[in-house]
């Protein structure tokens, strides 16, 4: 089926200010705080999100570094509720199987753990990569072809940032087949999925991860990650 082609998103990005801004110790402090309480979200209200308040976290992501600035995320918002439909089905089916390849031991509480927020989300947004983007002319990535999705990635956890700096929850589904939300989606073939998300504001606030909260996993201290040479 060819892919349909969708109207680019109208993104605004404001310019910067001349002169760097002074990033004090209350800032930092407050930029600490925004990093605990980043959470993924999988509890969500059904309220709007303001458009102008949508248009500025898809803004955000445009201004994650990206290897050899190649910009390679594309963005696809996914408003159509057959698609929506769809993509539930997929996930659906998608953690069934990830449910019979627990161990025993542990079935019963991945059976209870809450893994997405399709239902009451009211925004969806795919990120998908272009894994060999024009732009960018091909600086930084031959040796590390990789870091184009990577640099997708970055666009996600920017934009997760400044979501939550606005009180607004997003929650990464990545128990999903990324080909199968490819043709659902109807995007160009050489696009590779790296992440849907949920957006929404969160039911409850937590600064605790909710699978550390459902003791699924617990938090690994510096120590046990940290290697020097």
């Amino acid at each position: 089926m060819e892919a349909r082609k969708e109207a680019p998103l109208a993104v605004p990005l404001k310019a910067p200010a001349a002169t760097p801004p002074d990033f004090d110790a209350a800032f930092r402090d407050r930029l600490d705080a925004l990093f605990a309480w980043r959470r993924d979200v999988r509890c969500f209200r059904t309220t709007a999100l303001d458009a102008a308040e949508y248009d500025a976290l898809l803004a955000a992501a445009c201004r994650a570094p990206s290897v050899g600035f190649s910009q390679p995320w594309r963005l696809v918002r996914v408003r159509d509720g057959d698609r929506r439909t769809a993509i539930r089905a997929l996930f659906e089916a998608a953690n069934a199987e990830a449910l019979a390849l627990q161990p025993a031991e542990r079935a019963g509480l991945y059976a209870r753990l809450k893994l997405a927020g399709l239902d009451d989300a009211p925004e969806h947004l795919a990120v998908f990569v272009e894994p060999d983007p024009a732009s960018g002319h091909g600086l930084g990535r031959a040796t590390m072809p990789e870091t184009v999705a990577y640099s997708a990635v970055l666009a996600i956890h920017t934009l997760w940032l400044a979501a939550a700096a606005r009180g607004i929850g997003v929650g990464w589904v990545s128990i999903l087949a990324p080909q199968a939300v490819a043709a659902a989606l109807e995007v160009p073939a050489q696009w590779r999925l790296v992440g849907y998300l949920c957006i929404g504001y969160p039911a409850e606030a937590s600064p605790v991860p909710e699978l550390e909260r459902a003791g699924w996993e617990q938090r690994r201290p510096l120590t046990e990650l940290l290697v020097e040479r």
